[in-house]
């Protein structure tokens, strides 16, 4: 157990939600650096399209289908997300939208994915769902934790869903028994929560619970990024550091400590 004499009140709120609930959505430390980014994205949508940059950048986004057809949707997908990580500013920017979340959360010595990814989700579109999951099953670590960031108001299923911490295990012992990801949506559907968060918000989430996403059965279009961070010293799994994530906080006296050799003799 942790001797919360150690951390302050507000501190342990975030840990207590966290454990208990999943997830924490909070308001972006950096909303001029969250505007940024929906902007570009605007921007980037706007010249895959051909059409002049709107002074509307979440109008536009949420509208996007009716620009762009479902068979279009991955190259304008790709054409966005290359063009955010291609700009320098954009992963210490996404970083700072969430840090004093993320360093309670996490710790203050940190790994970040290297690509930031997007999802787009048009109204209807049954091309872009992604089935009931927990990350751990394909090579993510347990040590580590999703930033997601949406570009446009999200609710109902044009949001995510994740299953409670409380019955994860349990319905994760029931999986031997099932047949199909639907049917293990079936089954947790009663305890997911899709998740309401208003552009502004940032959602940082256990990602070893079960989440996925349904069809869009919402009016507008869903656009959401999402980033992994964790611990520089915490154990990796398939995705490795060097490879997916690389070190964007080293404190220095990790720093020293990493570097330092004994001198000769000292070695038994």
């Amino acid at each position: 157990m942790i001797d919360t004499a150690f951390v302050s009140a507000e501190e342990q709120s975030l840990t207590n939600r966290f454990i208990d609930e999943g997830f924490i959505t909070t308001p972006a430390d950096d909303r001029a650096g969250l505007d940024r980014i929906q902007r570009r994205a605007a921007e980037l949508a706007a010249d895959f399209l051909r059409l002049p940059h709107s002074n509307d950048p979440q109008d536009l986004l949420d509208n996007i289908h009716t620009r762009v057809s479902v068979a279009e949707l991955n190259a304008l997908r790709m054409h966005v997300i290359t063009g955010l990580n291609a700009e320098p500013w954009l992963r210490p920017t996404y970083f700072r939208l969430a840090r004093s979340t993320i360093e309670t959360i996490v710790g203050n010595e940190l790994c970040m994915q290297r690509r930031v990814n997007l999802s787009i989700q048009l109204p209807g579109d049954d091309s872009s769902l992604l089935a009931t999951h927990s990350d751990v099953w394909s090579g993510d670590s347990p040590f580590e934790v999703v930033v997601w960031v949406p570009l446009v108001n999200v609710h109902r299923t044009k949001a995510m869903y994740l299953l409670s911490p409380s019955l994860n295990g349990e319905m994760q012992d029931r999986m031997a028994s099932l047949r199909s990801a639907e049917e293990l949506y079936k089954t947790i559907k009663p305890h997911a929560t899709f998740i309401e968060i208003p552009y502004g918000h940032v959602m940082l989430f256990n990602q070893t619970l079960m989440h996925g996403n349904r069809v869009n059965e919402e009016s507008s279009t869903r656009w959401s990024m999402n980033c992994r961070f964790k611990s520089i010293m915490s154990p990796y799994a398939d995705k490795r550091f060097g490879e997916f994530f690389e070190p964007i906080l080293l404190r220095p006296a990790t720093r020293v400590g990493m570097q330092y050799k004994l001198p000769g003799g000292f070695h038994g």
